[in-house]
């Protein structure tokens, strides 16, 4: 018989992820997540790994049942297949956002990996975040935990607050300043602007129209490189691990 055994900064470490895990799932106990999706198969495989996750599930099998059940279940997270009869993922999308009731309610879209213009619709009509299929349990349960702890997290990051305190970044939007672990941090103006955007809703993906229009303006002409080199440079100023690239897509802010 043999044993492994760990050093003391590795146990530190799993036991670290071990706390972690049980922080999510007391959460999860008083989450709502609303899955829509055509085929029952899927239907039942996500259901059954979000109720082993604590999650509370309740289910839609095409677009209008979806609109109605998110009515009366109010849930805190909703999953859209984009494929779905009657009423698509997207549609379904744009007009949950149409009710001030689902204004801050977090919306994914499950898509197939070819679908990057389907993608990058689902962002543009109010969609958080997308989850490629084939679905890999693990990876479903990091992003939804992931995009639940932004929802909590904004609380201290509204688009109304000076300060954005995130991880070891702190931005004061009032003075246009940052500081990383207490270390202030120069900027230009436009970098600046771009990290007040993504800090804003860690976890959300932002399209590089929506970062052209937020940053620069609609009206302003720049070249097709000009985002790149400054998310270039802000990683260089507050470090590689903060703003994440969604290929053919735009990009995100993760901690």
């Amino acid at each position: 018989m043999s044993f492994t055994f760990f050093s003391k900064s590795k146990r530190s470490a799993v036991k670290t992820a071990d706390q972690n895990r049980t922080v999510d799932q007391m959460d999860n106990n008083k989450i709502k997540i609303l899955i829509a999706d055509d085929e029952p198969d899927i239907l039942e495989f996500i259901q059954f790994n979000l109720k082993r996750e604590g999650f509370e599930v309740v289910t839609a099998e095409n677009g209008n049942e979806a609109i109605k059940v998110a009515k009366k279940e109010k849930p805190d997270l909703i999953i859209l297949d984009v494929m779905m009869p009657e009423l698509d993922g997207v549609e379904v999308c744009r007009e949950l956002r149409a009710m001030p009731e689902f204004n801050s309610t977090i919306i994914t879209f499950l898509t197939a990996r070819s679908e990057d213009y389907t993608q990058i619709v689902g962002l543009d009509v109010g969609g958080d975040d997308y989850i490629t299929k084939p679905i890999r349990p693990r990876v479903l349960i990091s992003r939804l935990n992931a995009l639940l702890r932004r929802k909590r997290s904004e609380k201290n990051t509204d688009s109304n607050t000076s300060i954005i305190k995130i991880a070891d970044l702190v931005i004061d939007k009032e003075k246009v300043l940052v500081y990383r672990n207490d270390n202030a941090i120069v900027l230009a103006k436009k970098e600046f602007k771009l990290l007040c955007l993504l800090a804003s809703k860690p976890g959300k993906v932002f399209t590089r129209e929506e970062i052209f229009n937020k940053v620069w303006g609609s009206d302003v002409i720049v070249g097709n490189r000009t985002i790149d080199v400054h998310i270039r440079r802000l990683r260089e100023k507050v470090g590689l691990n903060y703003i994440k690239t969604i290929k053919g897509i735009g990009y995100k802010f993760e901690f």
